[in-house]
């Protein structure tokens, strides 16, 4: 739940903005500011007096109370409910945040419907969305049209000549949202965060990631078969002649690109991606590749200096654009236009597309109804014009002031955690705390909402929307450079149901959609919601003190501001938690990978021993009462273990184990074992499977 420098180079890239919306919402109009009290609608106004789940706001239903929490603390907090439980057949995983996401996704399209059936004025927010999702649904027009919406697009592939050419088309498909082996987006410079650079990163694989080309996991093994038969599939529909020996020939060449790539855990150490080059320097640093070029077709020629993110892949790619036939990488692009283009072209690409990507990558047997995929089009390409109206609605002001308190409690709760820190140094105390009190916290949705007049929607052009929306959104980011930073701008909708920090700006989010029950619920125990949100909370909190957010300052700059004593006895606890999970076994023959996963099981592990601590502080000395014969220690721990249920199709946890840095959500509970007071709660004792003596249980935070 951190924001990272992904790999590919499209660092953070959002869109949003202001709607002309039916008379029954309040408009808000475009870079205005957001009025904390929205418009009270029904859905608003009125507060259920019973919690959405059981009669205190934990489903003890869906426990399974024959399991000893100290045997399989997930099972005893979620056993019944794993075991009566299906996943979705339109779905690779099910659990806590899905129920919550379909919950948001059925009100966004509630929304976006009402939005379309209005009178929208030309050229408003109001017609954008309605005509964007209405395009989208069209699935007859769509279908008449069969390939033809490609045809200009592919042709500029093959006018392709000189690899000079080839450059500029990288350029031009990084506009467009197209993958290629080198890819360029815009953040925040990571040691002068006043400025915006560009940043190059590596790219380019329609796999995942590089494991799935280079390992020899039998999963693996048969995943890269049936991608070469998807290519030459893809191909085929696009009428490209002599498809299946072009298959086998572009995967060669993304393997290729794979050898170069850094790994997932690589990539997530974040003073490793700050490399700033001369633009001048780039064709002898990197050779074999058009950079004026490349650089004139992004915009950003007039640019001194470029971030490279991994150098040694960009040097690969470049060394593959100089030694592969240039008709070689115009089968490679003709591919992944194919493959981008695919999800807005007539039925027989979208079920190849999913044939590929839903049961193999994935284990999904079902594509998702239409308007399910038509609301994710709508909230990717015009999230915020779409939030404005779902804060609106669904987001009373009370359920803020009380997200808003829990926030402040649980930071209290860190500075008293770092105020009582053995292993750090006093002068490391001071910064941190200084750090601590300039974190800025974010609320259900942003202060002004995204201006989007320049997006041009067109009725009955699906495909050319979405192209033009990852234009718009090239532009939006482009036209950053130069100018202040906007503090106030949110990387997630409010409809999103997920949480983030960000180091860069020294922040923490959390979307109007996280807001409700299993993670929070204004009716419920205070110990559940403690153990629930409150656990987030603390999560991204600390995510700004773990492995990698310690790097930076409390202005949010890359800066080694921790003496090198305070760094060595950190990692000395790091390494036991990159132990500890590297020993759990999701699936047969694949464990969790202990350092990709660190930051995201630090931060549960300070999340929730911080909320912990907040729920103490909350009780004002007092002792929790008893409720349906559970203590307050018991709820606050089974409420945490119950928002992590979760269970997944064996193909999407392999996926996961390979490039997700969270730990798979039926695992997580199990940080418990490390907090002396869960031991407490439900009398785990030497014996039993997740028990750890005191002395083997990290102690961080």
């Amino acid at each position: 739940m951190t924001i990272r420098l992904f790999a590919s180079a499209a660092l953070i890239a959002l869109a949003s903005a202001a709607l002309t919306v039916p008379a029954a919402a309040k408009e808000i109009k475009k870079g205005t500011t957001a009025k904390p009290a929205m418009a009270k609608t029904a859905a608003a106004g009125k507060a259920t007096a019973k919690p959405v789940f059981g009669t205190f706001g934990m489903d003890t239903d869906g426990m399974n109370k024959t399991v000893k929490p100290g045997d399989d603390f997930f099972a005893f907090a979620n056993g019944n409910w794993a075991a009566k439980t299906e996943i979705p057949a339109d779905k690779s995983s099910h659990g806590g945040f899905g129920i919550l996401r379909d919950l948001s996704d059925t009100r966004t399209r509630e929304i976006i419907e009402s939005v379309a059936a209005a009178n929208n004025a030309p050229g408003s927010s109001g017609q954008k969305v309605g005509d964007y999702f209405a395009s989208f649904m069209d699935e007859a027009a769509i279908e008449a049209k069969g390939a033809a919406p490609l045809a200009p697009l592919l042709a500029q592939v093959q006018v392709i000549q000189t690899p000079s050419q080839l450059a500029a088309a990288f350029g031009i498909a990084n506009r467009l949202g197209i993958s290629t082996p080198i890819g360029m987006g815009v953040q925040l410079d990571l040691k002068d965060n006043t400025v915006y650079a560009a940043y190059l990163g590596q790219g380019g694989i329609g796999l995942p990631d590089r494991d799935y080309y280079l390992e020899d996991n039998p999963r693996f093994v048969d995943v890269r078969t049936k991608y070469v038969t998807h290519i030459g599939n893809m191909l085929k529909l696009a009428g490209v002649a002599d498809h299946a020996a072009k298959a086998q020939r572009i995967y060669d060449l993304e393997k290729k690109i794979a050898m170069t790539h850094w790994t997932q855990a690589q990539s997530r150490q974040i003073d490793k991606l700050y490399n700033p080059v001369a633009v001048g320097d780039l064709a002898g640093k990197m050779p074999g590749f058009d950079w004026p070029l490349y650089l004139q077709t992004l915009g950003i020629s007039s640019m001194k200096t470029v971030i490279a993110t991994q150098p040694s892949a960009l040097e690969g790619s470049a060394k593959l654009v100089s030694s592969e036939p240039v008709d070689l990488w115009k089968d490679y692009l003709t591919f992944h236009l194919i493959k981008s283009a695919a999800p807005y072209l007539s039925k027989a690409f979208v079920e190849e597309d999913f044939a590929f990507n839903g049961p193999v990558l994935s284990g999904t047997p079902v594509l998702k109804q239409r308007w399910k995929r038509g609301v994710d089009g709508v909230n990717a390409a015009l999230g915020e014009a779409v939030g404005e109206l779902y804060v609106a609605k669904h987001f009373p002001p009370d359920a803020k002031a009380k997200a808003d308190i829990l926030v402040k409690n649980i930071l209290a709760a860190m500075g008293k955690r770092i105020d009582q820190l053995e292993w750090m140094a006093p002068e490391t105390k001071v910064k941190a705390r200084e750090k601590l009190a300039a974190i800025v916290p974010k609320i259900g949705y942003p202060e002004k909402w995204r201006d989007y007049s320049a997006l041009k929607v067109e009725r009955g052009d699906a495909l050319g929307n979405a192209l033009r929306v990852q234009s718009f959104e090239y532009d939006r980011q482009l036209a950053k450079i130069g100018k202040p930073v906007d503090r106030s701008e949110w990387f997630m909708t409010p409809q999103t149901v997920n949480a983030y920090a960000n180091p860069l700006q020294n922040e923490i989010a959390f979307p109007a959609a996280i807001l409700q029950a299993p993670f929070f619920d204004p009716n419920a125990d205070s110990a559940v919601n403690y153990g629930g949100i409150g656990a987030v909370i603390g999560h991204e909190i600390s995510h700004l003190f773990d492995d990698q957010g310690r790097k930076f300052d409390p202005q949010g700059r890359l800066t080694d501001w921790w003496t090198a004593e305070d760094v060595k006895r950190f990692e000395g606890y790091t390494a036991k938690v990159v132990k500890q999970y590297g020993a759990y076994e999701p699936l047969p023959g694949s464990k969790v990978n202990g350092e990709l996963t660190l930051g995201e099981n630090m931060a549960d592990l300070a999340g929730v021993t911080i909320a912990y601590d907040a729920y103490k502080i909350s009780l004002g000395g007092k002792t929790a009462p008893l409720i349906d014969s559970y203590t307050g220690d018991q709820r606050f721990f089974l409420g945490f273990g119950q928002v992590w249920r979760n269970k997944y199709r064996e193909a999407n946890l392999q996926q996961r184990l390979t490039t997700d840095p969270h730990t798979p959500g039926h695992f997580r509970p199990y940080v418990v074992r490390n907090i002396d007071a869960w031991y407490a709660a439900f009398g785990a004792k030497p014996g039993e499977k997740f028990y750890l003596p005191p002395a083997e249980r990290v102690k961080v935070w």
